[in-house]
């Protein structure tokens, strides 16, 4: 358990420019605060007590604006980046080294039981306001643009943008950048430095270049 909390801790230094050191993590930072949450709330999950775990729950989401399911799985390593606003589905699996921004949901489309949520796999960063939806796995070394609502899975090594979220390229260089995209991007120029166009709302108005 000690380890574990090492870890979240090491993951919030590694991937935030901001973070000034082990104590600061640790004492002021709700996205670390809600995995530990749940570190807490997930075995209690698995030994049936359902009703304690998702108590603890409920509190961790009311201190730090983060409700994650008991019942969610979750590899090593997540970060989650300004925290509020994050919600994590009960049937949600999240790979190893995962990073989440403020605003994201990894939300179900069925009433019915069983598997509803998404998968992420290992290294998915999935940017601010991003809503996954249903039981759709988003591969491995993926990035999810902000604002972006996926309804289906998509492959490894995608730059994913769009309502409804579309694949607009495949390539690993471009996973540490996505974040910062709005959700009408589309790719204009595929030399090097990669371009991609920014739309202005929903008429398709640009308004500049990203270059990657």
């Amino acid at each position: 358990m000690l380890r574990n909390l090492r870890e979240d801790i090491q993951a919030a230094l590694d991937r935030d420019p901001a973070a000034n050191g082990v104590l600061e993590v640790a004492l002021t930072y709700p996205g670390v605060h809600a995995l530990w949450g749940w570190r807490l709330s997930h075995p209690l999950w698995l030994a049936g007590h359902r009703l304690l775990a998702r108590s603890i729950s409920m509190i961790t989401r009311t201190l730090t604006g983060v409700e994650i399911h008991p019942g969610a799985q979750i590899g090593s390593g997540l970060f989650i980046d300004h925290a509020t606003g994050v919600v994590i589905g009960e049937t949600a699996e999240i790979g190893a080294n995962v990073t989440l921004y403020h605003g994201v949901t990894l939300g179900g489309r069925s009433l019915e039981r069983g598997k509803r949520h998404p998968t992420l796999g290992d290294r998915v960063i999935v940017g601010a306001g991003a809503k996954i939806l249903g039981p759709v796995v988003i591969g491995e070394d993926s990035s999810v643009g902000a604002n972006a609502v996926v309804l289906e899975s998509m492959p490894s090594h995608s730059v994913i943008v769009g309502v409804p979220a579309k694949v607009v390229k495949r390539d690993p260089r471009l996973c540490e950048s996505i974040n910062d995209l709005g959700m009408d991007a589309e790719i204009t120029n595929l030399d090097t430095p990669m371009r991609l166009r920014l739309a202005s709302g929903f008429d398709g108005n640009p308004t500049g270049d990203y270059i990657i």
